[in-house]
């Protein structure tokens, strides 16, 4: 009994503790955990949204952090000077018809997996990768590179990475839904169209640009500003008649990157196996959504 008067307010100090603490940390403000892609130790200064993260490979990118004089400051880049601007007017009419004629040209574009090896000059292509680069870019950072592939042995060596891992991709990856909805279209791992086609222009983004200096410049929505310069590479070589079907090889990214001789500031965004369509080429009966469909007039 001695021993337990001496213990009691010996218990109840630890309890008034006890409690103490457990009502400080419920009125302390919560903290969501951190997302599998956040970097440690984030803040509000390497917080960068128009740096985009949704494109990943094996290779790591840090845009914050580290050494601060890595970076150019935009105060140490000249100011540029503003000219004229006077593009050609035309008349609502002829307007009209270019807009109809543009429409249907467009309109025939199709994804195509029978390409012919018929030859294509190499001028054409210089000119439709230079009208790809007249795509807008996040503060002019232009930040792409096409690699255009025409030696046989580099296209056989692409075909089978992109194989290797499409297979996977098929009986693993992907899932039973994926395949089933690709399966009408007749596609699989198998692209004999990486050996065939004339040209193969695989498009890569530049997550960050070096300098002459050795300093990184930001590229701002890298990933949308390349992703806008392949829809104009699309439209370009829809207007030439050429064909082409886009790939986007899940995976593949870190080998080709490799391959190609690439830095590590450049990710891997599309594969386009470019030529003239084989004169039995045949593309799925496929249906575009009606105007009323896509549009949302306010």
């Amino acid at each position: 009994m001695a021993l337990l008067s001496v213990l009691t307010p010996v218990l109840a100090l630890v309890l008034c503790l006890v409690v103490g603490f457990l009502f400080l940390k419920s009125r302390a403000p919560e903290t969501s955990p951190r997302g599998a892609d956040q970097p440690k130790d984030t803040s509000k200064k390497d917080f960068r949204p128009w740096v985009d993260q949704d494109l990943h490979d094996d290779t790591e990118i840090t845009t914050g952090g580290g050494d601060e004089d890595e970076w150019v400051e935009q105060d140490e880049e000249k100011d540029l000077s503003h000219v004229p601007y006077s593009p050609q007017r035309y008349p609502e009419e002829i307007m009209l018809q270019r807009s109809k004629d543009f429409y249907s040209l467009m309109n025939q574009r199709r994804s195509v997996r029978f390409i012919s090896p018929e030859p294509v000059p190499r001028e054409i292509i210089n000119n439709i990768i230079l009208t790809a680069g007249t795509a807008p870019s996040g503060a002019h950072t232009e930040p792409w590179t096409f690699i255009v592939v025409s030696d046989l042995e580099t296209k056989h060596q692409i075909r089978l990475i992109v194989e290797e891992e499409e297979e996977v991709n098929y009986r693993q990856r992907m899932g039973d839904k994926w395949v089933h909805d690709l399966a009408r279209l007749r596609t699989n791992w198998i692209k004999e169209y990486l050996d065939v086609a004339p040209y193969l222009i695989l498009v890569f983004k530049r997550a960050y640009g070096i300098l002459p200096n050795g300093k990184k410049k930001t590229h701002y929505y890298n990933e949308i500003s390349v992703s806008i310069s392949c829809g104009i590479l699309l439209a370009a070589l829809q207007n030439v008649g050429l064909v082409t079907v886009t790939t986007t090889p899940l995976n593949c990214g870190p080998r080709l990157r490799l391959l190609l001789k690439r830095p590590a500031n450049e990710k891997l965004l599309m594969l386009l196996p470019v030529g003239y369509p084989t004169a039995d080429a045949t593309v799925p009966d496929l249906k575009r959504k009606h105007l009323e469909e896509i549009m949302v007039p306010v």
